[in-house]
């Protein structure tokens, strides 16, 4: 079973160069140097890693589709750089080749996690969650925004949903839903019906799941009450989903009934109306009885299972149960490349640069995507996740990039169409956007390597909620946290700028 996705043209080209460029310097004993890379110390020059990381800028045309790249990040800027009447272009350093522009200054402030609708191929809307804690923004009472739409042609902004805390991770469902979760201890996933009729509805009460509209807005606590952000929606309806904190567990939602490929006519009839919740449980000792004294600490990766949890208590459960914890996971995307057996995603653990931990990308095929059975482990005294046969319902994780002191704070993710390239954000000032190679042909199960190709210059900014149309030539960028008393309210309340990005060549 092949694992690994097929490697695109882009990269074999560039490895055929590499190849070549590590030839010539052999016949002409010249090392390879890396010229004006001001992130790299001098007595490294000599360095054969410092030559291939120079040969992805040399080739990035070819491998990325941008030209000549970033080679450090936007430097400082002064405090409240935000502020009315600024170009675009003053907003983000991008690779050569690239162009931005506002789609619009007014989008409610903290601005996160975006989806695209009604679809990628030709899309009116985006579909945006705000992460801002549930909080009156007048004397009145009235809350803040927590679900907004804006017009991709107009840049209107419209707030679809009040009344949630945090809301972060966002997607449309292969049913025509979008399904939301807040990012707080007591988070829940929320799904909407229809979101283009949905406009200025309340989340009364959270917990009792009291809404102004409950033909277009449920609450889905049956995917599990936990701090959301990460999620994946199998084209089954299959949902996997991450704890975002430290630690946290990966999660998967297996519905009562798959989806079918039908037309929703109510949201009684989505397939996350009902189902079970299971966290990932990495063993690393594979079918081999053992103990769990130590709820299988220190593995990380390798092979492992999908164990039942509760959903009202996800996380208490997850960790009762041991599963493996996940230093602050966040983004989660599945990967469109893949062709193996299965179903694989990707996510990101930010990490703390501040501990010397520099953030990862792990990688999980999840072999068996239709599994919907339990069964009792009596080794482990574990109820698992099995297949129509009894077997286990195993899953596999790798990690695929390794952050560094220059490239660390991962957050977002996002696959581009076509080239099969991964795009990792920074969460952090002055963080950068990177395009990182497929896994290819080589020995190793990681990147082939990545580049910088965009950095915020707003210092007191983050990038965030970036993502592609389905040609791969287009992006969406959001500008959260940035300081901007200079810039004006919109409906009473601060505001987000999310920028567009054209250019890209997948």
């Amino acid at each position: 079973m092949n694992e690994t996705p097929t490697l695109p043209k882009k990269s074999i080209s560039g490895l055929l160069s590499l190849i070549i460029l590590v030839m010539l310097s052999a016949c002409t004993h010249r090392p390879m140097v890396a010229n004006n890379n001001s992130d790299l110390s001098a007595n490294t020059r000599n360095d054969f890693g410092i030559g291939v990381e120079q040969s992805l800028k040399n080739h990035s045309d070819k491998l990325f589709g941008v030209g000549s790249v970033l080679d450090k990040p936007a430097p400082r800027s002064s405090s409240n750089y935000r502020r009315p009447g600024q170009p675009a272009d003053q907003q983000l350093l991008l690779a050569s080749g690239l162009k931005v522009e506002y789609l619009t200054r007014e989008a409610a402030d903290q601005t996160d996690m975006m989806a695209l609708w009604p679809d990628d191929n030709n899309p009116s809307h985006l579909i945006t969650c705000v992460e801002k804690s549930r909080s009156s923004i007048d004397e009145s009472g009235r809350l803040n925004p927590s679900i907004q739409r804006i017009d991709l042609r107009s840049g209107q902004v419209v707030t679809m949903v009040r009344g949630l805390s945090r809301c972060d991770g966002i997607r449309r469902t292969p049913w025509h839903t979008i399904l939301v979760g807040e990012e707080v201890i007591d988070g829940a996933a929320w799904e909407i019906f229809e979101p283009l009729k949905v406009t200025e509805q309340l989340i009364h009460d959270r917990a009792d799941k009291l809404v102004s509209d409950p033909l277009h807005i449920a609450k889905r606590p049956e995917l599990g009450i936990k701090a959301w952000e990460g999620l994946a929606v199998y084209p089954n309806g299959v949902v996997v989903s991450v704890d975002e904190t430290r630690p946290g567990a990966i999660y998967r939602f297996v519905p009562r009934q798959f989806w079918q490929g039908q037309a929703l006519q109510s949201l009684d009839q989505s397939p996350l109306a009902s189902g079970s919740l299971y966290a990932m449980l990495l063993d690393c000792v594979g079918t081999t009885p053992h103990s769990n004294t130590l709820k299988n600490a220190g593995c990380q990766v390798g092979n492992g299972y999908w164990l039942v949890v509760d959903a009202e208590s996800a996380r208490h459960s997850a960790r009762n149960e041991g599963a493996t914890p996940m230093y602050r996971a966040e983004d989660m995307h599945l990967d469109p490349a893949y062709t193996g057996a299965g179903v694989r995603f990707c996510w990101t653990n930010t990490g703390n640069p501040k501990t010397r931990h520099f953030a990862e990308v792990m990688c999980a095929v999840d072999h068996h995507p239709d599994a919907y059975l339990q069964a009792l482990d009596t080794t482990s005294n574990k109820t698992r996740l099995v297949t129509e046969t009894n077997q286990v319902a195993s899953v596999t994780v790798k990690r695929f990039i390794q952050g560094d002191p220059i490239f660390h704070s991962f957050d977002n993710l996002e696959f581009q169409q076509g080239s099969g390239n991964l795009y990792v954000i920074e969460d952090r000032a002055n963080g950068s956007i990177y395009a990182c190679l497929p896994d290819g042909e080589d020995r190793d199960l990681r990147s082939d390597g990545c580049i910088r190709i965009a950095s915020v210059i707003d210092s007191s900014a983050k990038p965030t909620g970036f993502l592609f149309n389905a040609a791969g030539t287009t992006a969406y960028l959001s500008l959260q946290h940035s300081k901007d008393k200079h810039m004006p309210l919109v409906d009473g309340f601060r505001s987000d700028d999310i920028l567009k990005i054209t250019g890209f060549k997948p």
